[in-house]
């Protein structure tokens, strides 16, 4: 139950007494002085006994915040009994009780010296009128504005990019698979097409009703998810009419200062992934400014005691709040657990080390917790530090932490050692208690739940068999064992599709006695044009060529053109196991960011986006490798340590 908050006074609507005919002709715009004193008598009143009753607490020494990973004492304590049973208490200025009482001294007198100054401040507001202290309160107003535009005018320090290495080409030699690829980028126009047509500047488009649509991941606001989404599949695939299109609406439209509760980690992987992919691609100063611009106002979702961020943030306000349903107000894995690509490349951007700090502190929290069995559960309480529900997953509330760890160490250039060694344990704790074979040969990834595993798997968790192929380079001496993973894994998920009516695969699946890979209750069944599965077939592509996954990405586009297109665009379908499926009537951003992008690379050449060169977000949204400038394609040259390795050693 959500206890109400009190309305502030300006929206109050109190009725006036009916105290009969006024007594005075006229109506008197100030208090006599009488009332000013004793108004001004309740003012001292009341400040002295909020000032007085702070040294009355109860001795607090137990109240701890994080910062950084480090513990500080928020008020200190002194033991002045001889023999003290806490000889351990940590003392801000050292055991001498003589210098810790001077500072207590000075502490009173400055709470006096406000007190009184607070005083002064009420006494000269009580000699002004209303019309002047709302006078007042407007030019505060405007200067508040005025400070928030020139902050956002101010430019950005110039920076060097790398020579980007295969944005675009990547023609396949083989005529069948190119009139594939073709097929898929038709696919894409069509969805954007459409969604320019029936949903512009909506965050997402609802094919069959041909308006837009919207989810409380982004506010209440129209920020048009889909476009920023969209951006740089449009620019690999070479649509660039449809990309400048898309450009001229950020430019015109895209902005951030609404009074809108958005998800934090949402925003974080569609927009500001999106805004820097698109920067990067082109080069075009606007999107790398609204990418700082956004990522501004997620920063105070990070003002929690632990430096855990909140799950919501109001962009105007700044307020944050966890989802109600996560584990009593915890904040999720998932959510804070992937941000660390995004903000270690915002920056580089902008020479500001406050978003490589926000994304180290919590590595450090993190790496000084316990965990179960060496698992990380999904909830976290932001208040205390501590974990919520023993639960823990590959899958939704879990997945991209894990990714983002290994992604961490590639982006850096296989440099974060400590990132590395973190995705090491983790998956190697991951593999003994929630990876298990089914009787019918089946690999798959269940879920720990307080102690039991579940025999479930979620289309989320397919991710995983290409996580596991990209990260077997670099493993500890197990490289071929984890790409046998990733195939086993794949192997698992493309059943999960082949068992269905559509060849579509549900969003969750089961491994229960005879019932093997498929979804059993009615809520599980449905497909919402999800890329996870797709994704891995392009990893284990790119690692192995084996023919069999452009044949399963090809059997999934064919489906998707089948049962998921409409007059109107691309909708999810409500039952993968119904011959004759009812229609979602959503066209999901990242059915463009991700989806129909992997399935273009997967029917593309090698050197369309290397991996050596880019490293993708859980949003398939590019971030360069911290290359070196003079590394070449051949490898010539001396190198010295390229620009985002310098931002990493310098802001620890």
């Amino acid at each position: 139950m959500t206890t109400p908050a009190l309305l502030p006074l300006s929206g109050r609507r109190i009725p006036p007494l009916n105290l009969g005919p006024p007594s005075f002709p006229h109506h008197r715009a100030t208090l006599r002085l009488s009332e000013k004193f004793i108004l001004l008598l309740i003012l001292s009143a009341f400040i002295t006994l909020c000032f007085g009753a702070f040294f009355f607490l109860p001795d607090s020494s137990k109240h701890k915040r994080f910062d950084l990973g480090l513990e500080d004492v928020l008020i200190p304590h002194v033991d002045t009994g001889k023999g003290a049973k806490n000889p351990g208490v940590f003392l801000i200025h050292g055991p001498d009780e003589h210098r810790h009482r001077e500072e207590e001294e000075r502490l009173r007198n400055k709470i006096r010296a406000d007190h009184e100054k607070a005083l002064e401040e009420a006494k000269e507001k009580l000699k002004k009128s209303r019309e002047e202290i709302r006078a007042e309160i407007q030019t505060e107003k405007n200067k508040v504005a005025q400070d928030i535009k020139t902050k956002e005018k101010k430019p950005l320090p110039p920076v060097s990019i790398p020579k980007l290495i295969g944005i675009s080409g990547g023609d396949p030699e083989d005529t069948d698979i190119r009139k594939k690829r073709d097929k898929i980028k038709e696919m894409m126009k069509y969805a954007w097409d459409n969604y320019r047509l029936y949903g512009w500047g909506h965050n997402e488009l609802r094919p069959i009703a041909k308006k837009g649509h919207s989810t409380n991941i982004f506010g209440s606001s129209q920020m048009g998810a889909t476009i920023v989404d969209a951006l740089d599949t449009l620019y690999i695939m070479g649509l660039h009419d449809e990309f400048r299109d898309g450009q001229k609406w950020v430019e015109d439209n895209l902005d951030f200062s609404v009074n809108s509760e958005v998800s934090v980690f949402e925003v974080n992987i569609r927009f500001i992934g999106g805004l820097l992919a698109a920067y990067y691609l082109s080069e075009e100063e606007i999107f790398k400014v609204k990418a700082v611009q956004l990522a501004e106002k997620l920063l105070p979702a990070f003002n929690t005691p632990t430096g855990i961020p909140w799950a919501m943030v109001n962009l105007k306000s700044g307020v944050g709040r966890n989802w109600g349903w996560a584990s009593a107000g915890s904040s999720i894995l998932a959510e804070f657990g992937t941000l660390h690509m995004e903000f270690v490349h915002l920056s580089y951007l902008t020479g500001d080390p406050v978003y490589y700090k926000k994304v180290m502190h919590i590595r450090k929290l993190l790496q000084k917790m316990d965990r179960p069995n060496g698992l990380y559960p999904n909830y976290l309480n932001p208040r205390t530090g501590r974990w919520g529900q023993y639960h823990t997953s590959v899958g939704g509330l879990g997945d991209s932490f894990y990714e983002y760890l290994l992604k961490a160490w590639l982006m850096s250039d296989k440099s974060d050692h400590e990132a590395r060694k973190m995705y090491d344990d983790a998956i190697e704790a991951i593999e003994k208690h929630l990876i298990k074979k089914s009787r019918g040969g089946l690999t798959f990834i269940g879920e720990w739940k307080n102690g039991h595993l579940e025999k479930k798997m979620g289309h989320l968790a397919c991710f995983a068999g290409g996580m596991f192929a990209l990260g077997a380079d670099g493993s500890r001496d197990k490289a071929g064992h984890y790409l046998e993973l990733g195939a086993e894994i794949a192997r698992t998920c493309h059943e999960s599709y082949d068992r269905t009516a559509l060849k579509l695969g549900p969003e969750s699946f089961k491994f229960d006695g005879a019932v093997e890979a498929v979804a059993v209750r009615q809520a599980e069944k449905y497909y919402i044009l999800r890329p996870e599965v797709i994704e891995t077939y392009w990893y284990l592509w790119r690692f192995t060529h084996d023919p069999r996954y452009r044949q399963w990405g090809w059997e999934a586009t064919l489906a998707i053109e089948k049962y998921c297109r409409v007059s109107g665009g691309f909708s999810g379908v409500k039952d993968v196991y119904s011959s004759t499926p009812a229609h979602d009537d959503v066209q999901q951003s990242f059915f463009l960011a991700e989806t129909l992008k992997y399935l273009y690379l997967l029917f593309s050449s090698d050197d369309l986006l290397p991996l050596d060169h880019w490293v993708f977000n859980t949003e398939a949204h590019l971030c360069f490798v911290y290359m070196d400038h003079c590394r070449s394609q051949s490898g010539e040259g001396t190198c010295r340590p390229g620009p985002l390795k310098s931002t990493w050693q310098g802001a620890t």
